[in-house]
């Protein structure tokens, strides 16, 4: 099975008078690159968090938030000395501009500045912590499930374009093979054009035209594209997830063996063909970037 790089959890607990919300996402990265954000009473276990939350997530851009609310009973107090000092410095700067704003209005802006309200600070609280910590794991769970739905989607989007591939590939028997019909007479008539058709020499003929179709020849590249819609298929039953750089690295090996098809084809209908496995594999390519 497979899991997406994007995901998402989350979870909530009520510790003391506040109410924590943890929240995980996640999007599709090569290397892991995690953003925490959490209350600073909390910041002293944000290392140990980070090398846990690391093992888990594995790859992709992801972020962890941990907010916090706080009921009536949490003491909260005006910062009185720094209100006055925003309210001088105020009024000072209005008064020099020749505004008449009332008290009122300037008591709003002050308002809005920072640190006017203080809340009280208490030391980390292990107890809390604890609680916090199992609310991190739940949501943790919560966003590896959903990682895992979207990887089953991508799977089933996967199985059916290779499929397809494999599909069209089959289909290129008949037209080898009407092609190196069509590539004899060709080559036959053109002869006849320049030499009388009693000074051919039917043994030679047949070794020059055989030098010339083993330079189209696909069957090495036929045999290798089959093999690497079988390995990518192996990759995708695999029961542990991690495998998005190994089937973009078979993907570029399906894409070379689709192009080296493709230069070698010398027939419309074969080119349609490499042009629809070709479009399926871009598509596959996109999505893989998702694959963790």
């Amino acid at each position: 099975m497979i899991h997406s790089m994007t995901g998402y959890g989350k979870a909530s607990t009520t510790a003391g008078p506040r109410r924590f919300t943890i929240e995980i996402r996640s999007l599709n990265g090569k290397q892991l690159d995690l953003g925490v954000r959490m209350p600073s009473r909390l910041r002293e276990r944000e290392m140990a968090l980070r090398k846990d939350l690391g093992q888990t997530i594995v790859r992709g851009k992801a972020d962890l938030t941990i907010s916090y609310e706080t009921d009536a009973a949490e003491g909260r107090a005006l910062n009185e000395p720094l209100i006055h000092g925003y309210l001088e410095t105020l009024e000072r700067l209005a008064g020099e501009r020749g505004y008449a704003d009332p008290g009122a209005t300037l008591l709003d802006v002050a308002m809005r500045l920072p640190d006017t309200v203080s809340t009280s600070q208490e030391s980390f609280d292990e107890q809390e912590w604890t609680q916090v910590r199992a609310a991190v794991e739940e949501a943790l769970a919560a966003f590896q499930d959903h990682r895992a739905q979207e990887g089953a989607t991508l799977e089933a989007d996967f199985r059916r374009r290779v499929q397809v591939i494999a599909d069209l590939e089959a289909g290129l028997d008949d037209l080898l093979n009407a092609r190196i019909a069509r590539v004899k007479d060709r080559i036959f008539n053109h002869l006849e054009e320049v030499i009388d058709r009693s000074r051919i020499d039917e043994n030679r003929f047949e070794q020059e035209v055989l030098f010339y179709l083993e330079k189209m020849d696909v069957t090495e590249e036929r045999v290798r594209l089959q093999a690497h819609c079988d390995y990518f298929l192996e990759m995708l039953a695999l029961p542990e997830p991690g495998q998005g750089k190994k089937l973009g690295f078979i993907v570029q090996e399906m894409g070379r063996e689709i192009n080296t098809l493709g230069s070698k084809a010398n027939d419309a209908d074969i080119q349609r063909i490499v042009v629809g496995m070709k479009d399926e594999l871009e598509k596959i390519k996109e999505q893989v970037l998702n694959v963790l």
